[in-house]
C-alpha cells in the first residue's frame, strides 16, 4: 500500500488520484470516478471531489493508497 502524504486537512479525489499516479490527468480522474471503478474506505465512490482525510483508504486499478498527514 502506497502513503501519499499531504499538508492540509484533507484532498480532494481526484486530485489524489493523480498525486499517486494513478490516473494521469484530471480528465481521466474523472472518467474512472464517474464509472465507479474508486473505492473510498472499501465502498464506490463517485465524487471526484470527495474530500479524503489522513487514515483513508482509496483504492483504484488494483493499487491501494493511503493519506498520511506530516503534523
Amino acid at each position: 500500500m502506497e502513503k501519499i502524504q499531504i499538508k492540509d486537512e484533507f484532498i480532494k479525489m481526484g486530485q489524489l488520484l493523480k498525486l499517486a499516479n494513478l490516473v494521469e490527468s484530471g480528465a481521466m480522474a474523472k472518467e474512472v470516478i464517474d464509472e465507479g471503478l474508486v473505492k473510498y474506505n472499501g465502498q464506490v465512490e463517485t465524487r471526484r471531489g470527495k474530500k479524503v482525510y489522513p487514515g483513508d483508504i482509496v483504492e483504484f486499478d488494483g493499487e491501494s493508497v493511503t493519506v498520511t498527514n506530516d503534523n
